[in-house]
């Protein structure tokens, strides 16, 4: 008899619980630091087992150390009293190999390795010593110097971009919307949500009064689809977004208003990238490059105008980026190419080739070029004072398509032009890899490819015995070095 009324109340209860946490709309994101996270659920997956010897394999599949000494394995201070300790960030500090070196000395190659069992890598953003993640956990965590810092979690989209402006965050989500953070000036591990892009109200004025007086649904500043890009001009005043609604939008970032929406291509876009001189570029899977100007007379309320299509074939544009310095434009392909044009006229450079499937994400810093690859493969590439380029390394490591890419000069070389950098890949395989790259490498030789050929990087964990051998190795060719 007193099942059905317990049923009842439990029920309407709940109902009750939900209706408490959706009241209003878009407020359900959590903030939290790194510390004081949200518990974790009970049917959340363990750790991983610690290998029973120094050659187990481990997530990534690669042979690696033992979870237990340091300083091969190490879980973060902040992490270690987190709730979510169940599905933790797990920083690996790779073990360096000596010969592993750039003229000056300084290493190069892979510094740590950052492994999460919850979601894929889809986005990366870098500012200084802090970096942002974002996958399809929903959740966006900060790191800084390598370490787990904190992090901020939106419960309506997965993370598909970041970028940073000054002190405000914006990320771009699966349901379409673009949200707008900003750390607590009290404490600055704690993020809140300032505001998401478009707002309810300018939903609302936009459907009574639409923009240009056309019709609403060809002029809905809501995206309608998943945002897949992002991109800030070069003032850093105008956003632009990208999605798979096939339209670009324009948004202030004073006020986060919408101020243009273009229906820019006919399939959706993969990539938006604001360049020099007021050149907006955006790339779809139609195949096509099209180049928009933004009308410099016009300050309050800038328009951009269709100029020209750049590239137009069957294989799909996946990614682009801008060398604002050198005035060049990068574009990846579904067919694992990379176009690029130069100077205010985009002439046509050339390609590089050095994928075997499609690039998914470029990155630029100073006059190297950065490449990520569905064949799980990242290329460093310089460009020289000519134009040539030349492929410097080839980052492997990764067990999955590198999804995202970021760049950001070394603190102590900032200003110094001497082309060393810290380089980030994000990956399928649910991992973060962090590398130094420098300009300034001895050219070596390599059998297995053809003359000029790039020095090959291994990213793949290595196990203690193969990290003493390379250091053995390292000193008896130094030795005998010395003798001659």
């Amino acid at each position: 008899m007193m099942k059905n009324p317990l049923r009842r109340f439990m029920q309407i209860n709940w109902r009750n619980s939900r209706k408490s946490l959706k009241r209003n709309g878009d407020d359900d994101d959590d903030f939290y630091d790194a510390v004081g996270e949200p518990s974790a659920p009970d049917n959340a997956d363990p750790p991983p087992p610690a290998p029973s010897s120094d050659t187990d394999s481990t997530v990534d599949g690669s042979q690696c150390d033992s979870y237990a000494p340091a300083p091969f394995y190490r879980l973060p201070s902040s992490a270690q009293t987190s709730p979510l300790s169940k599905s933790p960030w797990s920083s690996y500090t790779e073990q360096r190999d000596p010969s592993s070196t750039d003229n000056s000395g300084d290493y190069v190659g892979l510094m740590t390795s950052l492994v999460r069992e919850e979601g894929h890598i889809y986005s990366l953003a870098a500012s200084g010593d802090l970096l942002y993640t974002g996958s399809s956990s929903k959740n966006i965590r900060v790191w800084k110097s390598l370490k787990e810092y904190s992090g901020f979690k939106s419960q309506s989209g997965l993370v598909k971009a970041i970028v940073i402006s000054g002190e405000k965050i914006f990320t771009g989500h699966q349901d379409g919307k673009i949200r707008v953070w900003k750390a607590s000036t009290r404490d600055p591990k704690v993020h809140k949500k300032i505001g998401t892009l478009p707002s309810f109200g300018s939903v609302i004025k936009n459907s009574i009064i639409p923009m240009n007086y056309t019709d609403i649904w060809r002029n809905q500043i809501k995206h309608l689809d998943a945002i897949s890009c992002l991109s800030l001009n070069e003032d850093q005043t105008l956003l632009y977004s990208g999605s798979w609604d096939k339209t670009m939008k324009v948004w202030r970032v004073s006020d986060f208003e919408c101020l243009e929406s273009i229906s820019a291509h006919e399939d959706v876009i993969n990539s938006v990238v604001a360049g020099f001189n007021g050149f907006v570029f955006s790339g779809s899977a139609d195949g096509t490059l099209k180049v928009w100007r933004k009308d410099q007379t016009q300050e309050k309320r800038p328009k951009h105008y269709f100029s020209h299509t750049l590239l137009q074939q069957e294989f799909a544009v996946t990614s682009l980026a801008v060398n604002p310095t050198g005035m060049v434009l990068y574009a990846g392909c579904s067919d694992g190419i990379v176009h690029f044009w130069e100077q205010e006229k985009l002439i046509h450079g050339g390609l590089l080739r050095g994928h075997k499937l499609a690039v998914l994400c470029l990155a630029s810093s100073e006059n190297m070029v950065f490449s990520g690859s569905a064949d799980k493969n990242v290329c460093v590439w310089l460009r020289d004072d000519g134009g040539m380029h030349k492929c410097l390394y080839v980052l492997n490591g990764h067990t999955g398509p590198v999804k995202c890419l970021a760049v950001e000069v070394e603190e102590e070389r900032r200003g110094g032009g001497n082309g060393r950098c810290i380089l980030y890949s994000g990956s399928l395989d649910k991992s973060v890899k962090i590398w130094r790259m420098s300009t300034h490498i001895t050219p070596r030789n390599n059998q297995q490819l053809p003359p000029p050929s790039p020095q090959r990087i291994d990213g793949s964990r290595r196990s203690r015995k193969e990290t003493a051998n390379t250091f053995l190795s390292f000193l008896q060719r130094r030795g005998s070095q010395r003798k001659k």
